[in-house]
């Protein structure tokens, strides 16, 4: 599902609010959730998931076209863990 459809479904199952409102309202959400990890603070959705950053450690790698060796620096990934409620309905399909 694509931001869009988010918001065109949200925008249909709450007829009260306008599509200009419910596209605000996701924008905004999304905008606090990404600035939170910029800062490297955690975010956790009870029942959904939590998101969070995880340190990965300089490396030595290969380059597949020459099989040079180079060094991959750290970095920051941003890893899900999904939530008990989410695996539940997801393990129903």
């Amino acid at each position: 599902m694509t931001r869009a459809e988010l918001i065109a479904r949200l925008a249909d199952r709450h007829p009260q609010l306008t599509r200009k409102d419910v596209d605000f309202s996701v924008r905004l959400m999304l905008d606090v959730i990404t600035n939170a990890l910029a800062r490297g603070q955690r975010i956790e959705f009870r029942d959904f998931g939590s998101f969070e950053l995880r340190y990965r450690p300089p490396r030595n790698g290969r380059n597949p076209k020459t099989g040079s060796k180079v060094l991959v620096p750290a970095k920051l990934k941003l890893h899900f863990k999904p939530g008990k409620g989410l695996r539940e309905r997801v393990d129903k399909y």
